[in-house]
């Protein structure tokens, strides 16, 4: 494994991060995809084995059970600072709960506490804002976030999806009142979701933020055959959100097509074909992989040592239209209102 930095942090990362949403307890969770204690702990040990040191959570994957799974498997498996664990923070994890959810200073301070208990931890390497909090003011926030670190429960700060003219108040801010800084933002980019190079990847290139991807696989579309579906399959039980993030258009199609043209000439799977050409932009850090099998964490390290040519890649790209972009809306009714003001998004 090579490994390498995050942003211009000093902190060493594998380029890839095992992504903890697929390991929670069924009744707490997604009872169709996500893996209980006893599956999940083989594939994270073998994560580990790989050369894997980057692992990401939250406190709502399972409402913490994803935590508690990920955080006795490090304990077991690994040397505490060897490891880099992000968590996140922001939805609710007590519903109707005054101050169960959000970014209020009580509300971090809080589920900063609960998250480092259920990972067995004093500290955690990146705490990351899962999106942004409109009911919060942001100064509140960002503030908090910096005592958290001063306090040495959270190494750095990230951030997750949201617009980039958001995200350069958010960094201006900081940098005027001196709060520690975010130096990641996970973001949701691939093959068939190339929007954020639009403007949030060249402003995180240009202030030396990197990324991590979330849904670097399209939810398995790129992994496989246009149209077909996968064992425990998440894109099949995502309902509505799916629909908002992948349309099934004829470029979708072109572009699954001209990945597994690549992947057969090469003699590799699509998997190892989709996350190496994300390695060929510099601002991203590390997908953020949620592997189900040993076999599907072996295609991710295996992707490492696959350099595209700039003529497979332009194979690849060039089908691509353009999409909407819901990236940082995570409140359903304000995702509906968008839609509806989208002249034939119904009919997409």
């Amino acid at each position: 494994m090579r490994y390498i930095k995050l942003g211009r942090t000093g902190l060493d990362i594998s380029p890839l991060a095992i992504g903890a949403m697929t390991y929670g307890e069924p009744d707490r969770g997604h009872p169709v995809w996500s893996l209980d204690e006893e599956s999940s702990r083989p594939l994270i040990k073998h994560a580990l084995e790989a050369g894997i040191n980057f692992f990401d959570t939250a406190n709502l994957y399972s409402y913490g059970s994803s935590e508690e799974i990920l955080g006795r498997a490090l304990k077991d498996f690994a040397h505490r600072d060897d490891v880099v664990i992000t968590t996140k923070i922001r939805h609710a994890m007590r519903p109707g709960s005054p101050n169960g959810g959000g970014l209020s200073r009580k509300a971090i301070m809080s589920e900063v506490e609960h998250s480092l208990r259920r990972l067995g931890t004093d500290h955690v390497d990146v705490l990351m804002i899962h999106r942004l909090d409109s009911e919060t003011p942001l100064e509140e926030t960002l503030e908090a976030l910096h005592d958290v670190v001063k306090a040495g429960k959270a190494r750095y700060l990230g951030a997750s999806s949201m617009h980039a003219w958001q995200f350069a108040k958010v960094l201006h801010l900081q940098e005027r009142h001196g709060w520690a800084r975010f130096v990641t933002l996970q973001d949701h980019y691939n093959l068939l979701a190339r929007e954020e190079e639009r403007e949030m990847l060249p402003l995180c290139a240009d202030e030396g933020v990197a990324t991590m991807i979330w849904s670097p696989l399209a939810r398995g579309r790129l992994a496989r055959p246009y149209g077909e579906t996968g064992s425990g399959d998440r894109s099949a039980t995502d309902g509505a959100y799916a629909d908002t993030l992948y349309t099934s258009t004829d470029s979708d199609r072109q572009i699954i097509d001209a990945v597994g043209a690549v992947a057969d000439a090469r003699g590799v799977t699509r998997a190892q074909v989709a996350l190496a050409w994300l390695r060929r932009n510099p601002v991203v850090a590390a997908p953020v992989v949620g592997a189900r099998t040993i076999q599907q964490i072996d295609d991710a390290v295996a992707s490492l040592d696959i350099d595209l040519t700039d003529d497979e890649a332009r194979h690849m790209e060039a089908p691509y239209t353009p999409r909407h972009d819901f990236q940082g809306v995570s409140d359903a009714a304000e995702l509906e209102r968008i839609k509806a003001t989208i002249p034939g998004y119904a009919n997409v």
